[in-house]
């Protein structure tokens, strides 16, 4: 009889948690809201000073609205910003392209590193550096706040050790 009851007690275990009407608990996402991407990363898996591709999604979300160029600033290095030509290769892909090696160079960008960026609306991207360590790279400018057109050397910002 001992055995009866162990058998019967096991046997509902866990029936009917969660389950109720079949629906979940938490409400599907409204689809009217539209898609918001304004940060994303990439990982530097090739030559660091070649074009860069961004994520589709970004892409996708300045469909319409694609820029000729845009506008990087390093986080926490004053307000310098890079001018980088954009590349669409008409597939929906978008790419950093004339101007991206300038900024890394500068900014020592190197294979395996990880850049994070965030989209702060007119064409600029903010970017964090994180190095090979996984450690965010933190760079302050010389007071130059100069635009990299009208120079062709490259300042570079500096990293603190």
């Amino acid at each position: 009889m001992a055995s009866t009851s162990r058998t019967r007690r096991g046997r509902g275990r866990g029936r009917g948690r969660g389950r109720g009407s079949g629906s979940s608990s938490l409400p599907p996402p409204p689809s009217t809201l539209p898609l918001i991407i304004e940060e994303f990363f990439i990982v530097v898996c090739e030559d660091p000073l070649v074009k860069k591709k961004l994520p589709n999604k970004f892409a996708d979300y300045l469909h319409g609205q694609e820029p000729a160029k845009v506008y990087l600033r390093a986080a926490d290095c004053g307000p310098r910003l890079w001018t980088v030509e954009v590349l669409f290769d008409g597939q929906g892909r978008m790419y950093l392209d004339k101007g991206w090696e300038k900024f890394a160079i500068a900014h020592g960008v190197d294979f395996g590193w990880f850049l994070h960026f965030k989209y702060e609306g007119d064409d600029v991207l903010t970017v964090k550096v994180f190095d090979g360590t996984m450690c965010r790279r933190y760079y302050y400018s010389d007071g130059e706040d100069t635009d990299d057109e009208s120079d062709d050397d490259v300042k570079p910002c500096i990293h603190p050790l």
